[in-house]
């Protein structure tokens, strides 16, 4: 048998790369989870050039395999996604060969001496662990992602807490504050890469957002203090991207106010699940308060990094 050949991917490989996903999505979780579109917008990724910084492994016309490498930093830190069918081993591991030898050269670039590089693989992942491990790869941070079902007749607009107020994102200004309160309040988490708003537009796949989803919550003494951005184009579920208080403001429910607006919101456009993704290691509170509003693990991923030299 011919090794799989390996190639850069282009936009129209998508279907064939959501089908791939899919199948591994089925293995490692039970269902398929991937959409076409969400495929779409990460090939075209702004920092990522598909001539050099993507992949597919074909094997008998079939994929086999698939990476994609994309650099937010401008420094050191470096992310690659990297998919494998279970009996490609060999395949995929010449495939995460060929992606860190491109990620130094994209840290070098960037005037760096090393490449520090992020995967995030399922914690039963069909990727055999013990090949990474025996690169130098190790495990450095867990996340959950939750899900919840959804119910119209329960799931009803809430009441704000005193002295808070609630805005759907309708206008620029408001895009750019949401911006603006991600940057501040995402600024101490895990992995965190600052973002100016054009950028940042297009990390959450602005052109595909639906802005009636994205709230501004504010109080009355500190104005605009938290935000959150759904989406409501999974096929799967309703999805909550992120949230966010600021500091000064935590601790007077608005955290839970904008989840259940979030519910809301989703049960009236008819979708009977959401989800979202947490951090384990969540400084702020974040899984406790996800967990007091009904929120239950649906699986793990695990955050793999390399310093490649």
């Amino acid at each position: 048998m011919s090794p799989a050949f390996l190639r850069p991917a282009t936009l129209d490989d998508a279907p064939a790369v959501t089908a791939l996903l899919n199948e591994i999505d089925r293995i490692e979780i039970g269902r398929p989870e991937t959409d076409q579109h969400t495929v779409e917008a990460d090939l075209k990724h702004p920092e990522t050039d598909l001539r050099r910084d993507s992949w597919v492994a074909v094997d008998e016309d079939r994929l086999v395999a698939y990476g994609l490498l994309w650099d937010e930093s401008g420094g050191e830190r470096v992310d690659i996604d990297h998919y494998v069918l279970p009996d490609h081993q060999q395949t995929g591991l010449r495939l995460l060969a060929a992606m860190e030898t491109r990620a130094l050269a994209k840290a070098r670039d960037n005037g760096a001496e090393r490449a520090v590089v992020h995967l995030h693989l399922n914690v039963r992942p069909t990727t055999d662990t013990a090949l990474l491990a025996a690169r130098g790869w190790s495990t450095v941070r867990r996340h959950h992602v939750l899900h919840r079902p959804l119910d119209p007749a329960k799931d009803l607009p809430p009441e704000p807490p005193a002295g808070v107020r609630v805005r759907a994102c309708a206008t620029e200004a408001d895009r750019v504050r949401v911006h603006e309160l991600y940057q501040a309040t995402f600024a101490d988490h895990f992995d965190f890469q600052p973002r100016d708003y054009r950028r940042w537009l297009s990390d959450v796949d602005a052109e595909g957002l639906d802005w009636s989803l994205v709230w501004i919550a504010g109080t009355d003494d500190l104005g605009d203090a938290g935000f959150l951005l759904a989406r409501n184009d999974r096929e799967a579920m309703g999805w909550i991207r992120s949230v966010g208080v600021l500091r000064e403001a935590r601790g007077r429910g608005l955290g839970g106010f904008l989840l259940r607006h979030a519910f809301a919101g989703f049960a009236a456009r008819g979708r009977d699940t959401v989800g979202l993704g947490v951090d384990t290691a969540n400084a702020t509170g974040a899984p406790r308060l996800y967990g007091r509003h009904g929120m239950t693990v649906h699986y793990a991923v695990d955050t793999w990094e390399a310093v490649i030299a």
